[in-house]
């Protein structure tokens, strides 16, 4: 019985070596297996160093047990206590992996592989391991002599006698061998298949690239080719028959597991493909059919197994096209989109432990490698390694990469591949997530050296590497065409300019050589400014690279740049508030109309600073109200007071643009808005607020030039149209009535001629040509359209709607709303018309009928000439027009019974209809959504051109912008189209059977 204090000693021990059930290991030690050396202090030391010491001697006690008799135990002691190297290595091994402690319970004589440790047994390649799995004659034998190889290679890994990269190389000549003797295996079983065909086995993704996991599909390609003499529809059934049996040799589970997955999707047409095909064939597809990423995949192809001179036939045939791929048109935007898909598509709960495809992990240092190397590597031959490592390294010996970039990328791939490699070895499953529990973590972190706090000290360097690539992925692609234009330090790689146009290009550039000298007068020289240009301009220009037209974004960048370069807190901002710099790109880089608003007044960039919590949040109507009167209230005379009026109109749209556009986009930390409909109607509140305000302002500028502090007559504004309805666009105009009252004691005939004087002066002022855009005023909605008089007095209007008002002044007037002007003759002019929209009765058949037919004979006469109905977002079908009728005739005919229709806004009113049953909840739905992404194209197409329109521009940038906009990505303009025809469709069914059939 052991005593209690030489128990009390060695459970300290235990624990003092990195064993956690110091109980369960004192009696493993105690077990007869283990008696003649469990007080040997050698062995203790060595259960100590490895990644799970528990897991170790556990492992060790089941191999024991599974010797054959005593003396293979006896052998197998005297090995582990006399031989360092076999001693550091199965023990290692049985540390790290329960999976290939389970195989030597399986195969107790597989010990043996360890033992051997000659300088060619460090580095085996493919004939070594062709050795190894010479004598496997069926699937059974080879998952076995495949372990036993793999046992070998994970010992060296766990005890550091080669690197993550040599471990991965060593994996995929290991998966080399083993297809060959799959292969071997098949053609054993068919000789007559065999005898038909050539074969060739094209190694693709990690395997191609020699960088191949522990566990992981291997991705392949097969090409086949008749014999001389043989018919070649039959030499390929024969050669598809050989592949397929290959793949299962490999594949298909049996009593020793299966080996992995053979995934042949990379084909051409993937599983829909054929599995083999002619080289021709393949040549064909490629020429013709392929994609961007299936180039971006044959980067790594490599011939492996089978005919390996038609294997290099195939990749010398390719090759040509794999470095022509770079001039596709939207060759980055497809690769960075094919890597934003990947990352959408990890479930929301793993993305933050996902290892391989999450935001800063393996998958963005290998894209961004691709990526560079498919658009130098043209040039340069020295780029064309399958294996990203290599290629890095020739990237930064090019100056294609900052050498310290590069540094920093090789740095952190090698410590995520680690890290793959070690959760992937443990139970030898595909797997790329992080585990959660605290003892897988401390068993990985202890595998990486880091013994103080495993758990702590892993996840801290797993999440700075991760910052690391995530800084750099974008950086990386951008940073080397700044060095490029500006001065390095003496010795510095850099991109030749020829390189540095080809960058450009391929990132959408239409004038590269316009875009270097931007780059040029930017960051060029050793002041600080250009210093923090340079710090800035990498993240900038892949920004302007996500928008449809980044020449245009480097060019307002400039320009915003040199008008405020002199301001102390402009670089500053851009560099230390994140948000700033981001959101200022995709203005920039979003059209027209935000940078034009922008470059007249620069110093508005300080707007982008605060997010939309603070500069880009929307303003109320009596903030804006109250700043532009005190503007007009401090100015000499009505000339001065407007043109401050105006000053704060553009800044204000140009707020509600900037907050448009980054809520569209998205940012970095901000997803785009996910409701189309809030940004609608933030946009539409927003633009009539500042309206209202600045007719207010502007009022008051001409009463007081003209009158001083009292007009003659009382003076309302009334909104209509979009106005009225808060619904203003970019490109709208101010739809008004005028109304006034004399002041007691004053003529009819003097108030006239102030009201008139006033509305006169009002349009003058707001048009006066400036840097300021003009608000123009649009009064033909007022009784006898341009034929009525201007202004009328509340007892005219009275007069006129009780004797000849026609119905569709009724329906104008449902817009009505009073915003600016005497408060108390605005309500009472609503009270006035309330009668005239919401009518007692409803309306009669008659009135249904001219509704009916004033909106046939618009859709008829008012569309332009040449434009395509589908497509116009104003009169075409299930526009605007269509929806907003449709809706009004609903408050005509209900207004009066249903409270909740008396407003002015369109959706409100959509909204009241459904709940008071007048419309389904699937047709106002559908109204509603048609509606939405009209209004969102009418802003589009101002923000993008500048200039308002009612139909999707022609340009091709234009046009690509537009859908940027409304969150469509490059190269999907035509699936923006068919939504909006799709949706005006369906919204069109809807009015045909409310509008013209109820």
């Amino acid at each position: 019985m052991t005593a209690p204090g030489r128990r009390s000693s060695t459970f300290t021990r235990l624990l003092r070596h990195g064993f956690t059930d110091a109980s369960a290991a004192e009696r493993l030690l105690d077990s007869d297996e283990l008696m003649p050396v469990r007080n040997d202090p050698v062995l203790l030391e060595a259960l100590g160093a490895t990644a799970d010491p528990d897991q170790a001697l556990l492992g060790l006690v089941r191999l024991l047990e599974a010797q054959p008799d005593p003396t293979g135990r006896r052998e197998l002691l005297d090995t582990l206590i006399a031989a360092k190297p076999l001693r550091d290595r199965l023990l290692g091994v049985l540390g790290a992996s329960v999976a290939l402690a389970d195989h030597l319970a399986r195969h107790p004589r597989d010990w043996h592989a360890l033992v051997t440790y000659e300088p060619r047994d460090l580095h085996p390649g493919v004939e070594e391991f062709e050795r190894g799995l010479a004598e496997a004659g069926d699937p059974v034998s080879l998952r076995v002599a495949y372990r036993r190889c793999l046992l070998s290679i994970a010992a060296r890994d766990v005890c550091g006698t080669t690197n993550v990269a040599e471990t991965a190389a060593e994996l995929a000549d290991l998966a080399t061998a083993t297809l060959r003797a799959a292969l071997a295996i098949a053609r054993a079983a068919a000789p007559e298949d065999a005898a038909l065909c050539r074969l060739a086995v094209i190694a693709m993704g990690k395997c191609g690239g020699h960088e191949l996991n522990y566990v992981s599909d291997v991705d392949v390609i097969f090409v086949g080719e008749a014999v001389d003499g043989a018919d070649e529809g039959k030499a390929l059934r024969a050669a598809t028959k050989l592949a397929s049996h290959m793949m299962r040799v490999c594949s298909e589970t049996t009593v020793e597991g299966s080996i992995w997955p053979v995934d042949a999707n990379l084909r051409p047409e993937g599983r829909n493909g054929p599995l083999v095909r002619t080289l021709s064939s393949h040549l064909a597809y490629y020429q013709r059919w392929a994609k961007t990423w299936e180039f971006q995949a044959l980067l790594k192809a490599r011939p492996v197994a089978g005919d390996i001179e038609l294997g290099e036939e195939y990749v010398t045939a390719l090759e040509p096209l794999v470095w022509q791929a770079a001039e596709r048109e939207n060759f980055v935007a497809d690769v960075q989109k094919m890597r934003r898909r990947v990352v959408e598509n990890i479930p929301a709960a793993e993305v933050d432990r996902e290892l391989k495809l999450g935001p800063g992990g393996l998958r963005d240092v290998e894209f961004a490698v691709q990526l560079l190397q498919l658009v130098h590597g043209r040039a340069d031959a020295s780029l064309r390694s399958g294996t990203t490592l290599d290629a890095l390294q020739a990237l930064a010996a090019g100056g294609y990469v900052g050498r310290q970039d590069a540094v920093q990328l090789d740095d952190a791939y090698r410590f995520l591949r680690s890290m793959e490699h070690r959760i992937q070895l443990y139970r030898l499953r595909r797997t790329h997530l992080v585990p959660e529990d605290d003892a897988d973590l401390r068993r990985i972190g202890r595998s990486l050296g880091l013994r103080a706090d495993p758990v702590a000290d892993l996840t801290r360097e797993w999440r700075r590497h991760t910052a690391v690539v995530r800084r750099l992925h974008e950086k990386l692609f951008y940073r080397p065409l700044l060095d490029a234009v500006a001065q390095l330090a003496p010795g510095e790689a850099r991109l030749s300019p020829e390189a540095a146009r080809e960058r450009l290009v391929a990132l959408g550039y239409a004038d590269p050589a316009a875009a270097l000298r931007h780059l040029e007068a930017l960051a060029s020289g050793v002041t600080r400014k250009a210093a923090i240009q340079r710090t800035l301009l990498p993240v900038l220009l892949g920004w302007f690279a996500d928008s449809a037209d980044p020449d245009a974004g480097l060019l307002n960048f400039r320009k915003v740049s040199d008008a405020l370069g002199k301001t102390p807190w402009y670089l500053r901002l851009l560099r230390d508030e994140g948000a700033a710099a981001e959101n200022l790109a995709r203005v920039l880089s979003a059209g027209r109309l935000a940078p034009d608003l922008l470059m007249r007044a620069p110093e508005a960039v300080a707007l982008l600073g605060d997010g939309d919590a603070g500069g880009l949040g929307p303003r109320g109507r009596d903030h804006l109200e109250q700043e532009i009167l005190a503007a007009v209230g401090r100015a000499d005379g009505a000339v001065q007071a407007v043109t401050a009026a105006r000053g704060v109109r553009r800044r204000e749209l140009f707020r509600t643009a900037a907050a448009d556009i980054v809520g569209s986009y998205g940012t970095e930390t901000h997803p785009a808005e996910a409701d189309p409909g809030a940004l609608v109607d933030r946009v539409g509140a927003a633009v009539s607020d500042l309206t209202a305000a600045t007719l207010a302002g502007t009022l008051r500028a001409v009463v007081r030039d003209g009158w001083g502090e009292e007009l003659p007559t009382r003076f309302a504004v009334i909104g209509m149209g979009r106005f009225g309805g808060h619904e203003l666009g970019y490109g709208s105009d101010a739809d008004v009535v005028f109304v006034h009252e004399p002041r007691q004691g004053v003529g009819e005939r003097e108030a006239a001629d102030a009201a008139n004087k006033v509305v006169s002066e009002m349009r003058r002022l707001l048009q006066i040509p400036s840097a300021d855009p003009p608000l123009l005023i649009d009064a033909d909605l007022r009784p006898e359209g341009k034929s009525g008089p201007l202004v009328r007095t509340l007892t005219s209007y009275e007069a006129y709607y009780r004797r000849w008002s026609l119905v569709w002044e009724s329906q104008a007037l449902l817009r009505a709303e009073p915003v600016a002007g005497d408060e108390d003759l605005g309500r009472r002019f609503v009270e006035l018309i309330d009668p005239l929209r919401y009518p007692a009765r409803g309306l009669g058949d008659e009135a249904v009928r001219e509704i009916r037919r004033l909106k046939a004979r618009m859709e008829a006469e008012r569309l332009p000439r040449g434009a395509d109905p589908k497509l116009h977002t104003k009169l075409g079908p299930g526009g605007l027009s269509d929806v907003e009728w449709t809706v009004q005739l609903m408050q005509l005919r209900h207004g009066h019974a249903e409270p909740g229709l008396r407003t002015t806004r369109t959706r409100a009113a959509l909204a009241a209809a459904r709940a008071a049953g007048l419309i389904s909840a699937e047709d106002a739905e559908t109204l509603d959504e048609a509606w939405v992404l009209a209004t969102r194209v009418r802003n589009a197409v101002m923000l993008v051109r500048g200039r308002a329109g009612d139909t999707f521009p022609s340009d091709g940038r234009e046009v690509a912008a537009v859908g940027r906009y409304l969150g469509y990505g490059d190269g999907m303009v035509g699936d923006m189209l068919d939504a909006y025809r799709r949706t005006a469709r369906r919204a069109r069914s809807v009015v045909e059977e409310l509008f013209y059939g109820g």
